[in-house]
């Protein structure tokens, strides 16, 4: 009997943890950039139940058992957003369709070949310096600009360009121009400005490698030969004058939201259930 109440703690913990992911969700969708995460559950281990004793014992093993599920890990979905136009030149936003050959991806951005292996699409980010001085990763374009020219996140990071240094700009933006590969060029002759700057666009080759740091940035934590820069061809555009929604899908996140809290209820009658049947057991067969 215990092992249903413990069962169903386990189905209300998972439903909980799935319910703050997707409120999580609703809470940034207006948040230039984010993406969306999804908790992922699985069973505990199978137990192996098994017949003991007894002269009718035949073969041993009855089945497999499984007591109960938690909520493994949170994993982010980097599909394309919407893009949203403001017309403030500062305002910058990715559009990212990066294929790799022989893949064909599904709307999670995950190919699945015959054999069972698992191909996730690489995806294309602004690069930003943390105040500790490591690289980070973005799809917030939503940039500022320091009275000494330097290009900045919303939260006053610096971002890099091509040549590892932070952008500094002379001038107004409003005579800058930024093109689809990231360069900055005087708005009226194309002409690019003094320097040379250039966005730095990282590809990474497994998203799934990064960890969510706050404030829209993440950290790599994969091997370094799963990051470079974006090449000609990679299919990764600049666009000025616009940003990148979020990619939660607002109606599939209040339907995770119910569905959550059913579940939720549904294990919680199943342990007033048994905290039922314990209280008659104890209370009532326990004194004849």
């Amino acid at each position: 009997m215990l092992r249903g109440l413990y069962t169903a703690a386990s189905g209300m913990i998972a439903q909980q943890r799935r319910h703050d992911t997707v409120t999580n969700n609703i809470a940034n969708l207006n948040t230039p950039g984010y993406k969306a995460m999804n908790s992922m559950t699985r069973a505990f281990p199978d137990m192996l139940i098994s017949a003991m004793g007894g002269d009718n014992v035949q073969n041993g093993p009855i089945g497999k058992l499984t007591t109960g599920v938690f909520a493994e890990e949170n994993r982010l979905s980097f599909g394309q957003g919407d893009l949203n136009e403001t017309f403030r030149p500062q305002d910058l936003a990715l559009v990212s369709d990066i294929q790799v050959n022989g893949a064909v991806f599904d709307a999670s951005g995950k190919y699945v070949d015959p054999n069972g292996n698992v191909t996730f699409q690489p995806q294309a980010f602004f690069t930003v310096q943390s105040p500790d001085g490591e690289r980070q990763y973005t799809r917030d374009g939503s940039f500022k600009t320091a009275p000494d020219g330097t290009l900045l996140t919303a939260d006053g990071a610096p971002v890099l360009g091509a040549n590892g240094q932070p952008i500094v700009v002379t001038g107004t933006w409003e005579d800058i121009a930024v093109t689809s590969d990231g360069f900055l060029v005087n708005k009226t002759t194309s002409q690019r400005l003094p320097g040379n700057p250039q966005l730095m666009l990282t590809l990474v080759n497994d998203p799934n490698q990064l960890l969510r740091q706050g404030n829209g940035r993440f950290q790599y934590a994969g091997d370094p030969a799963g990051l470079r820069q974006v090449a000609a061809g990679d299919r990764v555009q600049v666009r000025q004058g616009y940003l990148e929604r979020s990619n939660v899908d607002s109606a599939q996140s209040m339907v995770d939201v119910m569905s959550a809290l059913r579940a939720y209820e549904s294990n919680q009658k199943v342990i007033q259930f048994y905290d039922s049947s314990l209280q008659k057991a104890v209370n009532e067969v326990g004194r004849v």
